[in-house]
């Protein structure tokens, strides 16, 4: 079977730094917020150009921060896309708040910035563009109707490490930029991880405390926060992997300019806006006739995923915010043609020109 993402590959080409960095982390006893957490954040925040990055727990706890930080709260609404990981709108939801949304643009999948002031309220309070599969969002575009309408901006950026515009990376742009480092993501932790990248040192403070129960330490409790600190060991691992993202990244460019060139245009292929990096966390292809590509792929052992079957609208959990089929048009018709392809660094010419073969047979 041809995976998704192959981390046992991934693990055997960094498998000796990596079991250096743990055991140094093992005997040294310092497991929770030490000295490769700083190094981390450190590295990170320099390389994303902010003046801060802080380490928590996951994604959805670096979206949940932040958007608790920035004083979100009931009452409150924050414009998002329909067509993204669940997690989005849940950490909406964590302070009470209310997740608005507004489809997205047909070609990238991102949030359409044209159709965002239609529903600025006076309860709104926040964007939160994602960069979805990796291209990253119209930041130029959502930043000004932000000034405009006097509102916060929280990049999702759990998909897109590494992306830029015009050399600017996701994540520093808006009020802050939340990163997730599961596993499978382009840059992945041995388990959940996550961070939050901003330039506002007030607003980081505020984090930081909320990310360790409300205390700055000695026992003493200013606010009630969360549990949510990345671990000494995650930060470890990360860093091996760090040192190797841009690699990684180029990797997967040339892996889907190569599935560009294989692939027939029976099928819409994923696009790059110009000035804008994608780092393609997913190769994601549609068609309508995406479930025979589907079971053709799985005929032949090769694995395939559709990111996301239904939009956020149509999600049960959600049907308390009113939404029917044909509210958001251009996120279910994504919905009902995405598939995305297997996907990483050390996949091989030869199996991409092999997955391509079998869409353009079908």
């Amino acid at each position: 079977m041809i995976p998704m993402i192959d981390l046992k590959k991934q693990f055997a080409g960094i498998k000796d730094e990596v079991l250096d960095v743990v055991t140094e982390i093992l005997e040294s006893a310092h497991y929770i917020l030490g000295p490769k957490v700083a190094e981390f954040e450190k590295r990170v925040a320099a390389y994303q150009g902010v003046s801060e990055a802080i380490g928590v727990a996951s994604g959805t706890d670096a979206l949940h921060l932040a958007v608790k930080a920035l004083g979100i709260e009931e009452g409150d609404e924050v414009i998002t896309t329909p067509f993204t990981f669940f997690a989005t709108a849940e950490a909406v939801i964590y302070t009470g708040a209310k997740p608005v949304f507004v489809d997205i643009d047909r070609d990238t999948m991102n949030i359409d910035p044209a159709r965002i002031e239609a529903k600025i309220t006076k309860k709104t309070k926040a964007i939160i563009p994602v960069h979805i599969f990796g291209h990253p969002a119209d930041m130029d575009a959502v930043m000004a109707i932000a000034k405009k309408h006097d509102l916060r901006v929280i990049e999702d950026c759990a998909q897109s490490f590494g992306a830029d515009i015009r050399g600017k990376k996701t994540g520093s742009f808006g009020d802050a930029g939340c990163f997730s480092f599961y596993p499978s993501k382009n840059l992945g932790a041995f388990g959940d991880g996550g961070l939050v990248t901003l330039n506002d040192a007030g607003l980081g403070e505020k984090i930081r405390v909320l990310r360790n129960h409300g205390s700055k330490g000695a026992y003493k409790h200013e606010s009630v926060g969360f549990n949510s600190r990345l671990d000494e060991l995650q930060a470890g691992i990360l860093l091996v992997k760090f040192s190797r993202i841009d690699a990684y990244n180029g990797k997967r460019r040339e892996n889907a300019a190569l599935y560009n060139r294989y692939i027939s245009g029976s099928v819409l292929k994923p696009v790059e806006r110009p000035g804008m990096t994608h780092v393609y966390h997913q190769y994601t292809i549609r068609s309508p006739r995406r479930d025979d590509i589907k079971s053709k792929l799985n005929d032949a052992g090769v694995s395939s995923v559709v990111y996301y079957p239904i939009p956020l609208h149509l999600q049960e959990a959600l049907s308390f915010l009113g939404h029917k089929k044909g509210d958001f048009p251009v996120s279910e018709e994504a919905a009902g043609s995405v598939l995305s392809l297997p996907m990483y660094p050390e996949l091989e010419e030869k199996t991409i020109r092999e997955i391509a073969e079998i869409i353009n047979n079908v």
